[in-house]
């Protein structure tokens, strides 16, 4: 018997990285998934996205674990089309208990005053992406009568500020908000909000030259053994950052009937990030 025996999970960004092992991990419990991500480039962001072949490298993963999958090639900036997809999907399985609104993006990192186009960017994804995410999913879950989690990724810095990356720490102070908010309005349906926040993740959104440099702002061509020396250092656990799987377990727990009264929580993944 798994934690989610017979319920179905939507998870954006389920590509690859924290995405695809949080499809992985609920999979493992019983869940069957609807898995998002936007399998192509995105304007502005220093680094490669995930591809199709790696949303269908996340689907054989759950296959070869006899769960259900539905995936989608879709943008989280729009309604239209992630409304679109859960209809679809909620139609196939049947049900939707549990979402994850994971996908998120990083970078290009400046002051402030020079964000320029990455502000927009940055903001509707990792904001209103979350936001669209909800949206598209809440009536099927108000729908199901038997309540349901939503976890929103934030970030620690949803919990506090880093310097040159003003955009990146309004969008995700701007989700722990977003949670508490949405919290209050389902609590009646039984339907709990939380949020996750981790520190430093290894996947490819922080390992990256950008996010090495803003790190390592004195080098000229800092290395990922660079970056790694300065990550120890932001978290009081002698870890330069978590994996995955770190993350996933949380979000079993929050999704599980284990935390069946956790809601409006702001839960930290962070190594003691926020204690520093």
């Amino acid at each position: 018997m798994g934690k989610l025996d017979g319920k179905v999970a939507f998870i954006t960004g389920a590509a690859r990285g924290q995405g695809r092992s949080h499809v992985i991990r609920l999979a493992e419990e019983g869940a069957d998934i609807i898995a998002v991500d936007v399998c192509g480039p995105v304007d502005g962001v220093p680094y490669g996205m995930a591809t199709m072949a790696d949303l269908e490298e996340t689907k054989r993963a759950v296959e070869a674990l006899n769960r259900r999958i539905v995936i989608a090639k879709a943008d989280v900036r729009d309604m239209e089309a992630m409304t679109s997809v859960v209809d679809d999907a909620v139609a196939e399985l049947g049900r939707l208990d549990i979402v994850s609104a994971n996908a998120g993006i990083a970078g290009p990192f400046a002051n402030a005053e020079n964000l320029s186009g990455s502000w927009q960017t940055t903001v509707d994804i990792n904001l209103n992406g979350v936001y669209n995410t909800a949206r598209a999913a809440i009536p099927h879950i108000k729908a199901g009568d038997r309540g349901g989690s939503i976890a929103l990724t934030s970030s620690t810095a949803g919990l506090k500020p880093y310097l040159n990356a003003a955009d990146y720490v309004a969008a995700k102070h701007g989700v722990r908000g977003l949670m508490k908010a949405l919290a209050l309005e389902l609590a009646p349906h039984f339907i709990r909000v939380n949020s996750i926040h981790p520190t430093q993740v290894d996947t490819p959104m922080i390992q990256n030259a950008a996010m090495w440099r803003l790190f390592c702002p004195d080098l000229e061509s800092p290395t990922k053994a660079d970056f790694e020396a300065v990550s120890l250092a932001t978290n009081a656990m002698p870890v330069p950052w978590v994996e995955s799987i770190d993350v996933s377990n949380v979000l079993l727990f929050l999704a599980s009937d284990e935390s069946r009264f956790v809601t409006g929580a702001a839960i930290p993944v962070d190594a003691g990030c926020n204690l520093l």
